[in-house]
C-alpha cells in the first residue's frame, strides 16, 4: 500500500471511530438521562383490554388510544393483582403485591403510612406530584394519595339540595382538573396520577354515544377524554417529551362466568388489562409485546426511566428492556387474589396465577384453563392432571402458601353505604373458622351476589320496597345470613317501615345475639316509633355487647343520651352525653344535649350557641358529625331569622345526611322565606323523588302548602295514599 494511501486509510478509520463513539455516547447519554418531560400514569377504572380496539375488538371506535398505542409499546399480557380498584391501586402505586401491602380489599383496609408510595420516591428525586381522583373508592382515608402535593379526591357537587351525595366524578372534569394542576405546577419535572372512573358502573355514556352498548359507550367516552388530554400536552409542547402509562386497574365481568361486575372472580376478564407506555422522544413507538407483565412493574419501570433507585422491596421488574426493543425479561407467573367472598359472605378466597398460557385458580373447586385455546375459560382442566397444574399450584405455593388473613377494621355506615352504591355490597368483617377448601365455592353462590346487587341498585334508586323484596327472596333460601337481614333492616329503615326494620334487626339479633350494630340498629328504629323503653333496653344491650369497641360504646351512649331527651329526662340525657363523650371526646354530646334541651323549650337564643359549640368542637377535632345538629342550628338561625348561617347550616346537614327531610323541609321554607320560590319548588320535588318515605310525603305536602300550591300539595298527599298502602307482607315471613 503506498504512502498516500495507508495516510488515507489511517484518517478513515479515525474519522469512522470518532462517529462510532459518538453515536455510542449519544444512545448512551439517552440511556442513562432521566426523562425531561411530565410522567403521567392514566388509570381506567373498570376498562376490559379486550374491550379496546388495540386489542382486536371491533365494536367501539378509540382513536385517541389508538393513537398513544401508535406511539407506544402495547403489552398484549399485563395483569392485575385484584379485581377491586382499592388493592389494585395500592399494589400498582407501590409496586408490592396485595398481601404485601395489607390492602386486601376496598373497605376496612387503608395503605399504610409505613408504605413508601410511587409518588414519595419521585417526590424525593424533586419531581413535583400531583393526582386527580375520579371515585370515593380512592379518597383521601384510604391512604392511597401519599406522596402528593397534590390530590384531589373532591367528587362533590355544587348543591346538595338538589342531588345525592356523589361517589364519583365526571371523567372530563378530572381531566380539565388535571391540566390546570399541570399547569400551575410550572415544571417539566412533575409526576401526575390521573384516575378515570369511566366505564365504572352505572354505565351512563353521554347521549353521544348512544349507539354504543352502555359499557363500550363509557370507553368511547373515556377515549374522548384521554383525547382531550393529548391535545393539551401537545399544544403546550409537552407530548414528545411526556412519558404516558395508559392502565386499567381491573376489568369487569360482563357477565362471562355469571358475574357482572368485578370483586368477587379472578378470570382473565376481571384480570387482564390493557396497558400502553409512551416514552419519551417516541422510542419504541408501535411495538407490540407479548411478555407477561403485571402492575407491580410499573413503579420500577417509572423509577428506571427516571432513574431514581427501586427499592429493594419491590417485586416487579423494570419492562425498560422490552420499551427499547434491547432485551428480554425472565420468564414469570403473575399473582392474584379476591379475597371479597371471604370477607363480605364467608365464602373461600381465591387465589391464582398465571404465566400467559394457563390460569390456575385455587378453590374449594380448582380449576385450570388452557388461556390459548380456551380464551373464555369454559372448559376447566383441573381434572386432567395436566403438568401444567403441578407446576402452577406449586409456583403459587412457593409464593405464599395460604395468604394470611388480613382484619378488616369497621366501616362507618355511611362509608358502607356510598360502596355499596358502587356495588361492593356485603359487610367486611373477620372472619376466623374453617380452612379455604371447607368453606363455599363462590363459584356456587354468585347467583346470591348478582341478587343481592340487584337489590342495592334499587336501593340506590330509591325503590326501597322492590329492594325489600329482592333480599326477602335470597333469604328465603339463606336465611341464616344474619347480614342480609341487616341490610333489609336498614332499607326499611329508608323507607320509613320502622316496624319492619324492627323485624329485621331481631331476625338478624337471633342468629348473632351480640351483634352491637344491630341491637344499635333496633333502639334507633324503636326510637322512630316512640317505643322508649323497648329502645333504651337495645341501646344498653349494645354498649354491653361493644367491651372492645369504643366507638360503638359512644354509639349506644349516644342513643341513650337522645331516648333520655324523648322522655324529656334532661339528668340521664346528660349522663349519657358525658359517657359519650368519654368514650369519644371528639364527640360533643353534652353541648348538643343541653342546646336541645332549651331548644325543646323554644329558647332558640340561648339554644344556638350550644350548637355551635358543639360544631365548632367537632371541626376542631376532626370529629364525626352528630344527627341532626346542624339541623337544629339551622332552624334556630332561621327562627332568628339569620337566614344566610341558617342556609350554610341546612347545607352542610344535607351534606352529612342526605336523607334528612327535615333538614330539606326547612330548607324549602327558608328560600320561600327569601323570595327563591324556584329553588323552594325544586327542593321539595327532589326530596320525594329521593327519599320516598310517608315522613318525606307529609312534610312534602306541609310544604306545598306553605307555599301557597295546594293543589300541588293535595297531589303529593294522593300519590303517599298510593304508595303507602299497607303491606301485606311482613319483613319477618321472608325467612320461611
Amino acid at each position: 500500500m503506498s504512502r498516500p494511501v495507508r495516510y488515507t486509510f489511517i484518517v478513515g478509520l479515525v474519522s469512522l471511530g470518532t462517529a462510532l463513539a459518538a453515536v455510542g455516547g449519544w444512545r448512551y447519554a439517552r440511556a442513562s438521562a432521566p426523562v425531561s418531560g411530565p410522567i403521567v400514569l392514566i388509570s381506567v377504572d373498570a376498562l376490559r383490554a379486550d374491550h379496546l380496539p388495540i386489542y382486536g375488538y371491533d365494536k367501539v371506535r378509540t382513536p385517541a388510544i389508538d393513537a398513544l398505542a401508535a406511539d407506544g409499546v402495547v403489552f398484549e399480557h399485563a395483569y392485575s393483582h385484584a379485581p377491586q380498584t382499592l388493592p389494585a391501586h395500592a399494589s400498582l402505586l407501590s409496586g408490592r403485591l396485595p398481601f404485601e401491602t395489607g390492602v386486601r380489599d376496598n373497605a376496612g383496609f387503608r395503605v399504610s403510612g409505613a408504605e413508601r408510595l410511587l409518588a414519595e420516591m419521585l417526590r424525593d428525586r424533586g419531581y413535583e406530584t400531583g393526582a386527580v381522583v375520579s371515585s370515593y373508592v380512592l379518597r383521601r382515608e384510604t391512604g392511597i394519595g401519599q406522596g402528593f402535593t397534590f390530590f384531589d379526591d373532591d367528587v362533590s357537587r355544587d348543591a346538595p339540595e338538589e342531588a345525592d351525595a356523589p361517589l364519583y366524578r365526571d371523567g372530563a372534569r378530572s381531566e380539565r382538573l388535571a391540566e390546570d394542576w399541570l399547569t400551575s405546577s410550572g415544571t417539566e419535572r412533575a409526576f401526575l396520577f390521573l384516575h378515570l372512573n369511566e366505564p365504572h358502573k352505572p354505565y351512563t355514556p353521554p347521549a353521544r354515544f348512544a349507539d354504543y352498548d352502555p359499557y363500550d359507550g363509557e370507553i368511547a367516552y373515556v377515549d374522548e377524554i384521554v383525547g382531550r388530554f393529548v391535545k393539551y400536552l401537545k399544544t403546550h409542547q409537552l407530548y414528545d417529551q411526556s412519558t404516558i402509562v395508559f392502565v386499567a386497574d381491573h376489568g369487569e365481568g360482563l357477565g362471562d362466568h355469571g358475574e357482572q361486575e368485578h370483586g368477587l372472580f379472578v378470570y382473565e376478564e376481571a384480570l387482564r388489562v390493557p396497558l400502553v407506555v409512551k416514552p419519551a422522544a417516541g422510542e419504541g413507538a408501535g411495538r407490540r409485546v407479548t411478555d407477561v407483565v403485571q402492575h407491580i412493574d410499573i413503579v420500577p419501570t417509572i423509577l428506571d426511566l427516571a432513574k431514581a433507585p427501586i427499592p429493594d422491596n419491590i417485586g416487579g421488574l423494570s419492562l425498560t428492556p422490552l420499551l427499547g426493543g434491547t432485551g428480554s425479561l425472565p420468564r414469570r407467573t403473575v399473582y392474584s387474589e379476591s379475597f371479597y367472598g371471604r370477607y363480605r359472605f364467608g365464602w373461600s378466597e381465591l387465589t391464582t396465577i398465571t404465566d400467559g398460557r394457563y390460569r390456575y385458580i385455587r378453590a374449594p373447586r380448582e380449576e385450570l384453563y388452557d388461556l390459548t385455546a380456551d380464551p373464555a375459560q369454559k372448559q376447566n382442566l383441573a381434572q386432567e392432571g395436566l403438568p401444567s397444574q403441578t407446576l402452577l399450584r406449586t409456583a403459587l405455593d412457593r409464593l405464599i402458601a395460604r395468604p394470611a388473613m388480613g382484619t378488616p377494621a369497621e366501616v362507618a355506615p355511611q362509608d358502607h353505604e356510598k360502596l355499596e352504591a358502587l356495588g361492593y355490597v356485603g359487610i367486611p368483617r373477620a372472619r376466623p373458622g374453617s380452612a379455604a377448601e371447607q368453606l363455599p365455592d363462590p363459584k356456587d353462590r354468585h347467583g346470591m351476589l348478582e341478587a343481592y346487587r340487584s337489590a342495592v341498585d334499587r336501593a340506590v334508586a330509591h325503590q326501597w320496597p322492590d329492594a325489600i323484596d329482592l333480599l326477602r327472596a335470597i333469604l328465603r333460601d339463606e336465611p341464616a345470613m344474619a347480614d342480609i337481614w341487616m341490610e333489609l333492616a336498614s332499607f326499611a329503615v329508608n323507607a320509613g317501615r320502622f316496624d319492619q326494620a324492627v323485624e329485621g334487626y331481631k331476625r338478624a339479633l337471633a342468629l348473632q345475639p351480640d351483634d352491637a350494630a344491630a341491637h344499635l340498629g333496633a333502639a334507633a328504629a324503636l326510637l322512630r316509633l316512640r317505643k322508649l323503653e323497648e329502645a333504651r333496653q337495645h341501646a344498653a344491650l349494645a354498649a354491653d355487647a361493644s367491651e372492645d369497641d369504643r366507638r360503638s360504646r359512644a354509639a349506644a351512649q349516644e342513643l341513650l343520651a337522645r331516648i333520655a331527651l324523648a322522655r324529656r329526662d334532661a339528668a340521664t340525657a346528660r349522663r349519657h352525653a358525658e359517657l359519650a363523650r368519654q368514650e369519644e371526646p371528639a364527640l360533643p354530646m353534652p353541648a348538643y344535649v343541653d342546646g336541645r334541651l332549651l331548644y325543646d323549650q323554644t329558647r332558640y337564643a340561648d339554644a344556638l350557641p350550644l350548637f355551635e359549640q358543639a360544631i365548632d368542637e367537632i371541626e376542631a377535632l376532626g370529629g364525626r358529625q352528630i344527627p341532626d345538629l346542624r339541623f337544629h342550628a339551622a332552624d334556630a338561625l332561621f327562627r332568628l331569622e339569620r337566614y344566610a348561617e341558617a342556609e350554610r347550616q341546612f347545607l352542610a346537614e344535607l351534606t352529612g345526611f342526605p336523607h334528612d327531610v327535615r333538614a330539606r323541609a326547612g330548607l324549602a321554607i327558608l328560600y320561600h322565606a327569601t323570595g327563591r320560590a324556584d329553588a323552594a319548588a325544586r327542593t321539595l320535588t327532589g326530596m320525594v323523588q329521593r327519599t320516598p318515605t310517608p315522613e318525606a310525603y307529609n312534610l312534602a305536602a306541609r310544604g306545598w302548602t306553605t307555599l301557597g300550591n295546594s293543589r300541588q300539595a293535595a297531589a303529593v298527599r294522593a300519590e303517599a295514599a298510593r304508595r303507602f298502602a299497607p303491606s301485606r307482607q311482613s319483613v319477618a315471613s321472608a325467612g320461611r
